[in-house]
């Protein structure tokens, strides 16, 4: 399974590089590398039906028992399936919709590096695992979402997914690790075994606010919903898969994949099917309000995650068999439907479907995918979007939940009218002025559509075959044995009916719906007080607050910087010791030697004279001679490696300040009297609070002190002598690594302020003192 992984980011890697070299054809290529993926996910298929579950592990940190574990059961392989078929389609698909485009190789090593990411999460059996693959889906995201970075609404889109996501990533982490705390392990195959520990643990409610909020955030769900539609910036390819299969089937994948650790208590109920069953309605709701094709297929699909939130959340083996036979018909023909809607814009540059008319001559293959897609959305015989439908009503009915019966008519209602909008309004009637310019795209169009239609029809004439994994995954998410048995027609039933009933209500509605045009033009004036305006708001008021924080903290001046870190300094050290500095200080003993007192004594007077010095040599100077004296005290007490150390940083600072300060003006010119006090009083109570602080950490020195640990251990395990050189390499080796990479930053900035000096002018005054001409000099005059 690592190796499958492997794959699919070496081919993320070559993907520029085959575009350069292939161009758009690239993508049957690219493709294979995904369709391989799958192709070995279905070998696995006899086994995970079998209950034979894989798995593989690498150990990560041994010591705290971590592991990068991967895990293959019913629900892994059939999110796996999803993420790597319906991502074959997309990678051709998008070399035909991107022909031509310089950015192809780009967009295609992101769509790689994002089904990397995801295959990962629906992979991964460590908690920490799955958090990093997550977090990697937000980030790959953000890249997808804003791929046309030269317009400002692509940016913004993006940015709002990645702080949507990216906030409720940062609140699932504590969560994750309440839970493996709770459950003393992070491996999910182990908290199986603990799930009733866990549910009656102190911290259950906490780990399951946190848990569900990020899974809210991801499955856009209300309130948080607003992010989706807002997403369709990204160019057609991203949206199909993004937003069909993947990223958004990412939180309703955890919740899935938690459900037998945290699932079947009321909390988990309430906290989850009355938000799913929301945002179920107000998903189907806003897609009637929508004219853009995309931004009605992300409402619609707001609509299914909600859907799937609520059978979750109710939790049955009835409901959990229904939420996932609707996620493989919703990933069908919504991919499709996504696709269909770029071939669209593709040929007529158009995306509004009150401008948009009789393509059905033009594009017969595009409207035929559409067709087929539109056909299964709507739930309508033979397709597996019909069988979906009828074990969403089953399930919910049979629980006697009449609210939750209603609210799924209700939505269903909604989103037959939205297939009619999507599917009819484009392709039938008169031929709109767009359409009359509009051409049928090439196979790679309207081929990968018409293959995700195909497939929603044949799962529809033959579920049985596919009922064995939809079983096994079912029997994942509920923890023990479940039975699946789909078949087309169930007879004349409850479910049957109120299958007609949605039907005839989507068509009367999709007919009437000008008539809704007085109610939607009167709910307009209430969207900027929803949560896409409560974003905006706080997003706006964040932006003001950091302008006016920089304006006081970061306002340019190199000594307010220093005069904040030094007093905050100040301000903690005292605040944290302040109460326990006189119960440990003692007395200490004068025992000083001579030799150490004058050493003393000549630093103190080397800084009175640095600080009182009227000249900058004079200063630079005494500067120099308190740290020869600091380098001779090493000395006395048996450094005599840093005292060498010391004595050649002395030498080069001395030069170099002597160096830079002969080109800059005299500095006792740049502060006032009162400045020079102020810097005075605080730099005395600094150095008081330092020498306070060292004093204290005399006193409280433990009995077996750090040193003795490296003197002992530095021959036998770093194979060194040099005491302070083994600490500086081998025991604090990273702490190094960060010190060079920070002077390495720092010279690099330097060179670079060095080389962006304007070039001097013929004539001006130069550093090194030479005469202006006469222009520069007149204007001197001038401006004198």
């Amino acid at each position: 399974m690592f190796l499958w992984l492997w794959v699919i980011l070496i081919a993320a890697g070559l993907a520029p590089g085959v575009s350069r070299m292939v161009g758009s054809r690239g993508g049957w290529l690219l493709a294979l590398v995904p369709a391989g993926v799958a192709v070995c996910l279905l070998q696995q298929w006899p086994a995970v039906v079998n209950q034979q579950n894989v798995s593989a592990a690498v150990d990560w940190v041994p010591s705290l028992h971590l592991m990068v574990s991967l895990r293959l059961d019913g629900l892994s392989l059939l999110f796996g399936l999803l993420v790597t078929g319906i991502g074959a389609l997309v990678l051709v698909y998008a070399g035909a919709y991107l022909k031509g485009d310089e950015r192809l190789g780009r967009l295609w090593m992101f769509l790689l590096l994002f089904m990397a990411a995801m295959l990962g999460v629906v992979l991964a059996d460590n908690l920490l695992t799955l958090f990093i693959f997550w977090e990697l889906t937000s980030i790959t995201s953000y890249l997808l979402i804003g791929f046309n970075s030269d317009r400002p609404e692509s940016r913004a889109s993006a940015l709002q997914a990645l702080l949507v996501t990216g906030g409720g990533g940062l609140l699932l982490l504590p969560g994750l690790l309440l839970l493996g705390f709770a459950g003393q392990s992070f491996e999910i195959s182990e908290l199986l075994n603990h799930a009733d520990q866990i549910q009656q643990h102190a911290f259950y409610g906490p780990m399951l606010v946190l848990i569900l909020l990020g899974a809210f955030t991801k499955s856009a769900q209300f309130p948080f919903h607003f992010w989706l539609p807002d997403a369709m910036a990204a160019p057609t390819p991203i949206s199909a898969y993004l937003h069909s299969a993947t990223m958004v089937k990412a939180g309703v994948y955890l919740v899935a994949r938690l459900h037998p650790v945290l699932g079947g208590t009321a909390e988990w109920f309430w906290m989850i099917a009355p938000i799913g069953t929301a945002t179920m309605v107000l998903g189907a709701v806003l897609a009637l309000r929508a004219t853009d094709l995309k931004q009605i297929l992300a409402y619609a699909t707001i609509s299914v995650l909600g859907t799937l939130m609520m059978l979750l959340g109710i939790g049955t083996e009835a409901t959990l068999t229904a939420a996932l036979v609707l996620l493989v018909a919703h990933a069908l023909y919504k991919g499709g439907l996504f696709m269909m809607a770029g071939a669209v814009d593709h040929a007529v540059h158009q995306r509004d479907i009150r401008l948009l008319g009789g393509l059905r001559s033009v594009m017969p293959a595009t409207c035929g995918a559409a067709l087929l897609a539109g056909i299964s959305m709507a739930g309508i015989l033979p397709t597996f979007g019909f069988i979906a439908k009828e074990t969403w009503y089953e399930a919910v009915g049979s629980q006697a939940s009449v609210p939750y019966l209603v609210a799924s008519v209700l939505s269903n209602i909604g989103l037959v009218a939205a297939a009619g909008m999507v599917c009819i309004t484009p392709f039938f009637g008169r031929q709109t002025d767009a359409a009359q310019q509009a051409h049928e795209g090439g196979p790679a169009l309207w081929g990968p559509p018409v293959v995700l239609g195909i497939a929603g029809f044949c799962l529809g004439l033959l579920p049985g075959p596919f009922s064995e994994l939809l079983a096994a995954g079912s029997t994942a998410i509920a923890g023990q044995d479940v039975s699946v048995k789909l078949k087309l027609w169930h007879g004349v039933n409850a479910a049957l009916l109120l299958s007609l009933l949605t039907l005839a209500g989507g068509f009367l509605l999709y007919w009437q719906r000008h008539r809704l045009a007085g109610v939607i033009t009167a709910t307009d004036r209430f969207m900027p007080w929803g949560p896409a305006g409560a974003y905006r708001w706080l997003l706006k008021s964040v932006n003001q607050l950091a302008r006016g924080q920089t304006a006081i903290l970061q306002n340019g001046y190199l000594r307010y910087y220093l005069l904040m870190m030094v007093g905050l300094t100040v301000f903690s050290v005292w605040m944290a010791l302040g109460g326990e500095l006189s119960s440990h200080l003692d007395p200490m003993p004068f025992d000083f030697r001579i030799h150490e007192v004058m050493l003393a004594g000549l630093i103190l007077m080397s800084a009175v004279v640095a600080v009182r010095a009227k000249t900058w040599l004079l200063s630079v100077g005494a500067l120099g001679i308190a740290g020869y004296a600091v380098a001779g005290i090493f000395v006395l007490f048996g450094a005599p490696d840093l005292a060498m150390t010391q004595f050649v940083i002395e030498t080069l600072t001395v030069f170099l300040f002597v160096m830079a300060f002969s080109r800059l003006p005299d500095f006792r010119r740049l502060s006032s009297v009162h400045t020079r006090r102020r810097d005075a009083l605080i730099a005395v109570v600094a150095g008081g609070t330092i020498t306070m602080l060292l004093l204290f950490a005399m006193t409280v020195r433990s009995d077996h002190p750090i040193s003795a640990y490296y003197a002992a251990h530095s021959v036998p395990e770093a194979h060194g002598r040099n005491v302070v050189n083994v600490i500086l390499v081998d025991f604090r080796a990273l702490d190094t690594l960060g010190e060079i990479t920070v002077l390495s930053i720092a010279a690099i900035g330097v060179y670079s302020l060095l080389m962006l000096r304007p070039a001097a002018r013929p004539g001006s005054t130069d550093s090194s003192g030479n005469e202006a001409d006469d222009s520069s000099r007149g204007s001197a005059q001038r401006g004198n």
